[in-house]
């Protein structure tokens, strides 16, 4: 695992939280873009991680624009007093391609050779027709790096996919590119210290759930 530089002073805390559950997450099938609301357990998720945050003082809620993670931003801002939820297009899920909605041995019996490469993150993995997965880390990087610019020294939550969270965490180097995979629970919050040009993770909570 690479050396990160320590961070300087007034680094902005982010909590990345996962949306909440989905029909499609339950089959276990790659959500991708698709625009699947949360399902009844998902709304569940998104108070849970409201709670767990009520006491963080957040100065803003920033969300992928997909309904599933707009939504759980909602409730996590409504929580939170902070009057309105700020798309960032960066916090988008990966783009799975022709992966969308198969399950990940349906995605491996398409296209093996590629699935083994994402499912170890090797350089050049990418989903057949969709997202590179190195592209991904770096505009997720770079949308991170951006709120901290707007916020240095604040706090604020982040809604986003696992995927982003997983790619989050490689680049902020809490996570190896080999096992990249880490369990994140719906609903769950992981945190990530971040200033305009570096993250880092060493406040040491992944996938934290209420």
């Amino acid at each position: 695992m690479a050396q990160r530089t320590p961070l300087p002073s007034s680094p902005t805390r982010i909590f990345l939280v996962r949306h909440g559950t989905t029909m499609l997450n339950r089959s276990s099938r790659y959500r991708g873009r698709r625009d699947v609301p949360l399902d009844r357990g998902g709304w569940d998720d998104a108070w849970s991680a409201a709670a767990y945050l009520s006491g963080a003082e957040l100065d803003a809620v920033y969300s992928s624009p997909l309904r599933r993670a707009r939504d759980t931003a909602r409730i996590v801002a409504d929580a939170a007093d902070v009057p309105e939820v700020v798309d960032l297009p960066g916090l988008v899920n990966l783009d799975y391609g022709q992966w969308e909605g198969l399950t990940a041995e349906e995605s491996a019996a398409l296209d093996p050779a590629a699935f083994s490469d994402y499912q170890c993150f090797a350089p050049g993995a990418s989903c057949p027709d969709g997202e590179s997965l190195d592209l991904a880390a770096a505009r997720t990087e770079l949308s991170l790096r951006s709120i901290a610019a707007l916020h240095p020294g604040g706090t604020v939550a982040a809604v986003t996919h696992a995927a982003v969270v997983r790619l989050a965490l490689v680049m902020a180097g809490a996570a190896e590119r080999s096992t990249w995979r880490l369990a994140l629970p719906n609903g769950s919050v992981t945190v990530l210290d971040a200033t305009p040009t570096l993250l880092d993770a060493s406040a040491g909570r992944v996938g934290a759930v209420a």
